[in-house]
């Protein structure tokens, strides 16, 4: 692979701290649903809706940002040694465990309560797996010990899977089954796609424009109905989203690239980032009309106007933290940009003890203004929580 970026190149805090915000925020509109009475374009637009809310631009944020860090992981693993082959590998097995969150997070939502445990129990139990089998174990712990744990991570996965009892769309019961595969399921797949677009791609920046032009038309055809003979094959094998996310996260690619090849004190690099934001958001608005905007439907102006939003936010943080040097506010939240995933799954243990012990503030704290404060103070919480499980060396590591 050619030389894509700087040696001794290590984690960009404009990424990280990107990575960061976008993180608490996540837990910030995820924990709307505990509220009421807050301003309907603070969630989620309706499927039938042309229009989005500003719940609708953090998932596509996210997707971006994996984008960014793709070229950058790979380029280090390329120096460290590591093959083509290895790295596919260390690949697809980061995008499995993500599929395998995901897999157990989508059925959560519909557990039956006639199962044998239950749901809190369940929901804290898989939680636990994943943390065994996925647990960053310091060196100290010994190989024996650490494939023991692992091990019966992965034991009890199993088990719970096997205790399953879900709701059937008629009613009844069933089993566990993919579904959409959740949000983590989700980013397993676009992470899989790009990786590996970008990796056997040698990482040619015109290729990874050609990924990125391939799926927005992908997605572009989707909605058109341009690709309805093909429908038999979408229960067995499609692209995620329609392309939707994929293009999203080759987007994250080129912008890292660019970045990489220019540097913050490159003109270029800053009208590179104008520019593209820009023929983003004109070509979202300017197709709204044909497909609307939806993320739920994931048409292509939502792609598009968000892909124009993460530019502009990535710009903006990479101007405070790598220009300016304002890293402060970043300081607070790093934890969120270092241990994503950890924060991710906590808030499941927060939901898991709510339900068992029925605790709820009083609605005063969970109306309004007062109860968006209270989910801000709380994803705060999650964050800071996550923070001193790292400096005990609790954090996950894909």
């Amino acid at each position: 692979m050619t030389s894509i970026l700087n040696q001794g190149t290590g984690r960009l805090i404009s990424i990280d701290a990107f990575r960061a915000l976008t993180m608490l925020l996540m837990i910030f509109v995820n924990d709307h649903g505990t509220l009421i009475n807050i301003p309907s374009w603070m969630g989620h637009a309706d499927a039938t809706a042309d229009a989005m809310g500003f719940a609708d631009v953090i998932f596509p944020a996210f997707l971006f940002i994996v984008g960014l860090s793709v070229p950058f992981a790979i380029q280090n693993r390329l120096r460290k040694g590591s093959s083509t082959k290895a790295i596919a590998i260390h690949i697809a097995g980061r995008a499995i465990a993500l599929l395998v969150m995901g897999f157990f997070h989508v059925n959560l939502g519909n557990y039956n309560d006639a199962a044998l445990l239950p749901r809190w129990l369940w929901e804290i139990l898989i939680t636990f797996s994943f943390f065994l089998i996925w647990l960053d174990y310091p060196k100290s712990a010994g190989k024996n010990r650490v494939v023991y744990l692992k091990t019966t991570g992965i034991s009890l996965l199993v088990l719970l899977a096997l205790l399953y009892v879900g709701n059937a769309d008629g009613g009844g019961e069933i089993g566990m089954r993919p579904q959409w595969w959740g949000i983590l399921g989700l980013i397993g797949w676009t992470y899989l796609i790009s990786s590996f677009a970008f990796l056997f791609s040698k990482g040619h920046i015109l290729m990874q424009v050609a990924a990125f032009l391939f799926f927005i038309f992908f997605n572009c055809a989707a909605h058109s109905g341009w690709l309805s003979s093909l429908d038999v094959l979408k229960e067995y094998i499609w692209i995620v989203g329609d392309g939707s996310m994929p293009a999203l996260t080759m987007a994250g690619v080129i912008t890292a690239l660019m970045y990489n090849k220019l540097g913050t004190a490159n003109k270029y690099f800053w009208l590179f980032i104008l520019a593209g934001a820009v023929a983003m958001l004109a070509f979202g608005l300017y197709t709204r009309p044909v497909w609307g905007i939806s993320k739920i439907r994931a048409t292509p102006p939502w792609v598009a106007i968000c892909t124009g939003i993460s530019m502009i936010s990535f710009a903006v943080i990479t101007y405070l933290t790598e220009v300016r040097g304002i890293k402060g506010w970043y300081n607070v939240i790093k934890a969120a940009g270092t241990s994503t995933l950890t924060c991710y799954l906590i808030p499941y243990i927060h939901e898991a003890i709510l339900e068992v012990t029925g605790g709820r503030l009083p609605m005063f704290f969970r109306t309004g203004t007062i109860g968006l404060v209270k989910s801000l103070i709380f994803s705060l919480c999650i964050v800071l929580i996550v923070r001193l499980m790292e400096k005990k060396r609790i954090r996950l590591k894909l």
